[in-house]
């Protein structure tokens, strides 16, 4: 053990300066061009692998639609891009939000020559990753046709609801641009008008309808397409085979438009998408791109994606490897919620109409909960009021908040999560929206039983279900925990819903009614029936109070993952377990018998757990080494699937050194950060500065630590100390130290 050393005065200055905006001035690249975009999108190659499932998607920070080249068809378990692909059937503006989910809406443009190919198999041209661009802000790519010597290269930017392509031919050939607007299976309707130089249609599809007993008439994904260049015809197919006149409506249609002008080696195409209208889509288009200024539009968009990921700032010496996993995973966490409303319009998925507001979708709440929206309070604040009010919209129209609306109820996992997003916006400050509507909506999840509720198992992806809402909650009302032979996924379930109950909790006492803050924190409390002292470990039990299978009742994980799941109160799982001692001896067999799966996210505040048992020094080792095994600067670079930026959230948070293990009580327990230092540019002005003196490879153990220059002698900062902005310093050893290993004996417990 090392001595305990101060700050050097000298590295204070250089802190103190870089508030100051007086740091020395060094050559280093632009936060946008830092992403790598290919990070999450490779695997081995088969469905199912556990890999990112993500995209190198152009879009600006949660748009509605994203762009990317299309290497195979998506649906539920595969994405539209897999960086093993060597061939581009597309270009598709896509709303697919994570690999297990599926699209909607969504629309795909391919530039051919020679003849119309409609058939993925037959219009798809070859390419390499070496001929490929692709950032945040811009993707282009060269593609090699069956003929040698024809090539097209493709280039796109995007903005909220549109995107503009362009698309070189070469001389001397005939050229075409194909616009998919429904697939196989699938009824939709199109039009081409070659005298306005427009393509426009809709395509209804929603690949996860059946996850839900909500049916939407109304539902459709409208597109506008219009070229630059005037096309010399332009026709319709369904079915892969031409039909006659201009419009058709039918199953797996589309249309194209013929560039038959020598001149014409260049066209150019923009999109506009909307969920509201034809008429929309088109006044997307005329908000967004009103002119035809390609380079301005990218440099525009580069301009979005520099400002917010500059939220985060780290030291010119860092590794460019360590600046591509910081700066990727914060794009990606960047990306969702997806925004669903279109310049004060949007269409409501809950109940098939159009109304006024901003709304947002793509709510992947049992992933995020945990640390993704926690990160957007602070990196992205101005959203947060919107995103709530989306969730509270969602419930006034549907009758509940979502679980992941995508865009409608789907089913998907377990709990009420979103009464723990509401939560930490309310008890973080946020009141751009109504307190009492959002204390009506985390009241129904706690209180209301789903349709059907005592009847059905509540499978997962089961399809044709009403909402599920909290499932079993007429059974956990009477008896305190969810029946293991009644309801699947129980054991687990009674675990989070625990944790839901301390959110609610939070909103009851900010809404004025301390009795049904008392109320809901006592319910917080039932995870505690399912402990069995006997065997250590938290077990699913049945109707009549017997004890379940061991392994019966779990989601996504297993009695280790779920020991420590009720994240509000690590304290009261620690006297279960009978204290500190066996508490850490039990966190250590999770980690050195390969317990603790990274790659999913029940398991990611299990690293933070030693801060809370006297044993921070053993916290340090395992966030640096996660960080180090699950996240590289390659395209098999994500241990797990991405969902909705909650596996970025995690490294974007190790980075900082602080990671929310309870989102809702605006804390953060303090880890190893990543960098000598890093930086948050608030929104609202100020900068919070986290340095780490001796930071190494080797040096990963804090030995002691301040706070705005006063001693921290506890290993958590608050969500206020940090908007306020200032300087948490860190001296970094090599071994372990005692810092922060008696914290808790000046807490309350």
């Amino acid at each position: 053990m090392i001595s305990r050393r101060r700050l050097s005065s000298i590295a204070i200055a250089l802190v103190m300066a870089a508030h100051a905006g007086t740091s020395p001035a060094r050559a280093h690249l632009e936060p946008a061009d830092l992403v790598n975009p290919y990070i999450g999108t490779g695997s081995a190659g088969s469905v199912g692998a556990e890999y990112g499932g993500t995209m190198p998607l152009v879009s600006t920070p949660f748009g509605m639609t994203k762009w990317t080249a299309q290497t195979r068809q998506n649906r539920v378990s595969v994405s539209s891009y897999a960086y093993e692909d060597d061939h581009i059937t597309g270009f598709i503006g896509t709303h697919q939000p994570a690999i297990w989910m599926g699209d909607y809406g969504y629309v795909t443009l391919m530039p051919q020559i020679g003849g119309l190919q409609p058939l993925p198999e037959y219009r798809r041209m070859s390419f390499r990753h070496t001929d490929e661009t692709s950032t945040p802000y811009f993707y282009s790519v060269r593609m090699n046709g069956a003929v040698k010597g024809q090539q097209i290269f493709a280039e796109m930017i995007a903005t909220d609801h549109c995107a503009h392509l362009r698309f070189r031919f070469p001389a001397g050939v005939k050229r075409s641009v194909l616009v998919e607007a429904t697939r196989p299976g699938v009824k939709g309707w199109v039009k081409a008008d070659s005298g306005n130089g427009e393509i426009i249609g809709y395509n209804p599809d929603r690949m996860d309808a059946g996850l839900s007993a909500l049916r939407l008439p109304n539902f459709r994904g409208y597109f506008v397409v219009r070229f630059r260049q005037k096309p010399s015809d332009a026709g319709v197919y369904e079915s892969a085979l031409g039909a006659p006149g201009r419009e058709v409506e039918g199953d797996n249609v589309g249309a194209f438009a013929r560039f038959d002008h020598p001149e014409q080696t260049v066209v150019e195409a923009q999109v506009g998408t909307s969920f509201v209208s034809i008429e929309q889509a088109r006044a997307n288009l005329d908000a967004e791109l009103p002119h035809w200024d390609f380079a301005a539009e990218k440099g525009s968009l580069k301009a979005v994606w520099n400002k917010k990921l500059g939220t985060i700032a780290v030291d010119d010496e860092a590794s460019l490897t360590d600046k591509h996993i910081l700066y990727t995973g914060l794009y990606h966490a960047l990306l969702y919620p997806s925004l669903f409303s279109e310049n004060g319009l949007y269409y409501s998925a809950f109940d098939d109409r159009v109304h006024k507001g901003v709304s947002y979708t793509a709510f992947s709440t049992w992933d995020t909960y945990r640390a993704e929206n926690s990160l957007l309070t602070l990196v992205a604040p101005e959203r947060i009021d919107g995103m709530v009010q989306a969730l509270l919209q969602d419930y006034q129209e549907g009758g509940y908040m979502p679980k992941w609306p995508n865009p409608s109820y789907t089913n998907i996992m377990i709990g009420t999560h979103a009464d723990s997003i509401v939560a930490e916006a309310v008890t973080k400050g946020f009141r751009g929206f109504d307190l009492n509507l959002a204390y009506s909506a985390v009241l129904k999840d706690a209180t209301v039983p789903p349709e059907g509720d005592t009847s059905r198992r509540w499978r997962d992806r089961e399809p044709g279900l009403p909402y599920e809402a909290r499932a079993g909650l007429t059974w956990s009302s009477r008896i305190g925990y969810i029946p293991a032979d009644h309801v699947s996924e129980a054991a687990a379930s009674t675990i989070e819903e625990s944790f839901d109950d301390f959110a609610v909790a939070q909103v009851a006492r900010s809404a004025g009614d301390e009795d049904d803050y008392k109320r809901f924190i006592a319910r917080s409390l039932r995870y505690k029936t399912l402990f069995n002292p006997a065997r250590g470990f938290m077990q699913a039990r049945n109707l009549d109070g017997s004890w379940a299978s061991p392994g019966d009742g779990w989601t996504e994980g297993d009695q280790w993952v779920y020991l420590f799941g009720a994240l509000h109160d690590i304290a009261g799982t620690m006297e279960l377990r009978g204290g500190e001692r066996p508490f850490n001896a039990r966190l250590d067999e999770h980690f050195a018998g390969g317990h603790n799966r990274h790659d999913n996210e029940p398991s990611h505040h299990y690293a933070y757990l030693y801060d809370f048992g006297g044993q921070p020094w053993k916290t340090q080792a395992a966030v640096r080494r996660l960080a180090r095994t699950s996240y590289t600067d390659a395209p098999s670079g994500l241990s797990g699937n991405e969902d909705c930026g909650q596996m970025s959230a995690w490294y974007v948070f190790a980075a900082l050194g602080f990671y929310p293990v309870n989102p809702v009580s605006g804390q953060y327990m303090i880890g190893s950060p990543l960098f000598e230092r890093i930086a948050l540019n608030l929104p609202n002005g100020k900068r919070f500065t986290v340095l780490a003196q001796g930071h190494s490879s080797r040096n990963i153990y804090i030995q002691s630590a301040t706070l705005n220059g006063r001693p921290l002698q506890a290993p958590v900062i608050r969500y206020d100390q940090i908007e306020q902005g200032g300087i948490l310093a860190f001296v970094m050893g090599p071994r372990p130290s005692t810092w922060a290993a008696a914290w808790r004996d000046n807490v309350s417990r």
